[in-house]
């Protein structure tokens, strides 16, 4: 074994030493062009609700994370692999080509760049940027963030918006890098009225800020696992709840799509077991109305 590729299995342990990210359900939803929503499920893979409501099982592996590459520019580059079956991104499908990582959230940019956080051999967790010519290179060092169980060593989801900016969650709040590489605080030690436990989730992740999305005003959208619920977040930081799921479900992400906002909800149990881990996809409608669209029952 090379030095640098025991540097990179050291980083890929450490990152993970103490992280809760393989005990929780998996977190991406996304909607085509043509307004098909796609979902993980991490008890069984991916699947696709259709414009007519109806459900498929699309191959694929149960990961955490999705992102989508609708124009497939990313086709022939080569996807993050660390050296491990259980840090990397891998492709599903054609037209849209969908993405799907293991263990750290992922954004396709309007760029057709792929963004996503890793840590160097250094312990910093950076920002990278893979371009469609295959070219990578780090958008930010992050500085270090902590929460009441200590330092944070992964960043929870990531939103890349149309101008560029680079919006991410940690366990309590939402932090932007701007497209000149400025990073600043959408909001912080975010405190969620109403917030109860959610089932499976430790109390010490607090909301436990998951999925994130950004509509075109700019608005943030957060899945709030911890507390059950889904926020929106104004351009002027006001955070208002606009949908509280019912236990034991808990939202763990959300996709902007239209007027609409769709919201991956999980039955999480406290158990290890995955497959006891049931989905489903929520619509919040612009009149606040909620609808579920898809529930996913292993019998």
């Amino acid at each position: 074994m090379s030095k640098q590729t025991f540097i990179n299995l050291l980083a890929v342990l450490l990152f993970f030493i103490g992280s809760e990210v393989f005990a929780h359900p998996g977190s991406g939803i996304v909607v085509d062009r043509q307004g098909n929503i796609y979902f993980v499920d991490t008890g069984s893979g991916v699947w696709k609700i259709d414009l007519t409501g109806k459900l498929t099982r699309i191959p694929g592996p149960s990961y955490h994370w999705m992102a989508i590459d609708v124009d497939g520019r990313l086709a022939n580059v080569k996807l993050p692999y660390f050296s491990s079956e259980d840090a990397t991104v891998t492709r599903v499908g054609s037209n849209p080509t969908l993405l799907l990582s293991s263990d750290f959230p992922i954004s396709v940019g309007r760029d057709g760049s792929l963004y996503y956080p890793w840590v160097n051999s250094e312990q910093q967790v950076q920002i990278f940027r893979i371009a469609p010519s295959g070219n990578t290179t780090v958008v930010k060092t992050l500085p270090p963030a902590r929460s009441p169980s200590g330092e944070l060593r992964w960043r929870n989801g990531i939103a890349v918006t149309s101008d560029g900016s680079i919006y991410y969650t940690e366990d309590r709040a939402v932090r932007k890098i701007s497209p000149e590489g400025e990073l600043t605080t959408v909001i912080s030690d975010l405190n969620v009225p109403g917030c109860g436990s959610a089932a499976g989730v430790e109390p010490e992740l607090g909301p436990y800020c998951r999925g994130i999305a950004v509509d075109s005003a700019g608005t943030v959208y957060v899945a709030a696992a911890g507390c059950g619920a889904v926020l929106r977040i104004s351009t002027d930081k006001k955070v208002t709840t606009i949908l509280h799921a019912s236990s034991p479900w808990s939202p763990s992400a959300v996709a902007v799509s239209g007027n609409n906002l769709y919201v991956l909800e999980y039955i999480h149990t406290a158990n290890e077991n995955r497959r006891e881990w049931l989905p489903r996809v929520r619509k919040v409608s612009s009149d606040g109305s909620v609808t579920t669209i898809a529930t996913i029952d292993r019998q």
